[in-house]
């Protein structure tokens, strides 16, 4: 089971921007996010649709996105919510701050940090007040996404070399060259990422809600990479949107036609006659 844990909000020295295609959301290998309606106190339900995991969000409802380490390791999670960093308020980019999270640890985010004791709850409004737009930064309105670094360890000393006979030093570096082949060729071809072709409008986006108190603390994180291990990201809209695309099917039990042997209780008098 997963563990809740105080955060820790990482604040680090930017690195260099590196080039990388979002990928669309598949929780469970390193991180689980999810959406909770804190109004409700449900878990939005999850669709597929187009290569896009999708979820219905309720306007004037306040969320909070519920972020799970599935791993035993310590994770750097950079949340992003309608392209804006929600610990800095920047245009959100993976080299940026992110919280921390410990092996198996759960945590509910629930705003854009104002400070390391409270944030500005999360809730879904109109396109037009939300605080992407607000800020003049509507292009990314409708996506909640979470970039995903591992922690760099420090190594051992690697082991001696081995010295091959001459007859065997070229079959092993053909082996060398062929697995080194085989890897790029395993890699993610950021040009095949599959994108929603979805021209309906959004509706709603997320504003910049009423003060909270939600504490951190603040911590150091050396990324392994500055590239993310993974990126996890859902997108959201209003449910009749949602509906008319098709992300959320119409579906309606069939009626059932056919004559019924026992439709009814005890036998009632027959009307009377004029």
């Amino acid at each position: 089971m997963p563990r809740s844990l105080p955060l820790s909000c990482a604040c680090l020295l930017a690195l260099a921007p590196l080039a990388f295609a979002p990928g669309v959301a598949r929780a469970g290998d390193w991180l689980d996010l999810s959406i909770v309606d804190r109004d409700s106190g449900s878990t939005l339900p999850e669709y597929r649709h187009r290569g896009d995991t999708w979820v219905p969000g309720a306007p004037g409802h306040r969320y909070s996105v519920r972020l799970i380490n599935t791993s035993g390791e310590r994770l750097l999670v950079v949340l992003s919510v309608d392209g804006v960093n929600a610990i800095s308020g920047q245009t959100a980019a993976t080299e940026q701050s992110g919280y921390v999270l410990e092996p198996g640890q759960s945590a509910e985010i629930d705003g854009w940090r104002k400070s390391m004791q409270r944030v500005a709850q999360f809730v879904f409004t109109d396109v037009d007040d939300s605080y992407a737009a607000r800020t003049g930064r509507p292009d990314n309105i409708g996506v909640i996404g979470a970039a995903v670094f591992r922690e760099r360890r420090i190594r051992p000393l690697p082991p001696p070399p081995i010295m091959l006979p001459r007859s065997y030093e070229g079959a092993a570096n053909k082996s060398r060259g062929e697995a080194s082949a085989a890897a790029d060729a395993a890699a993610p071809n950021a040009g095949n990422v599959a994108e929603s072709r979805n021209a309906a409008p959004q509706r709603i986006g997320t504003g910049h809600g009423e003060s909270q108190w939600s504490p951190v603390d603040s911590t150091t994180f050396r990324r392994a990479s500055n590239r993310p291990t993974e990126v996890v990201s859902v997108r959201y809209n209003d449910v009749a949107t949602l509906r008319r695309i098709g992300v959320i099917p119409n579906w309606r039990p069939p009626v059932n036609r056919r004559p019924q042997p026992f439709p009814g209780g005890f036998v009632p008098d027959p009307p009377r006659g004029d």
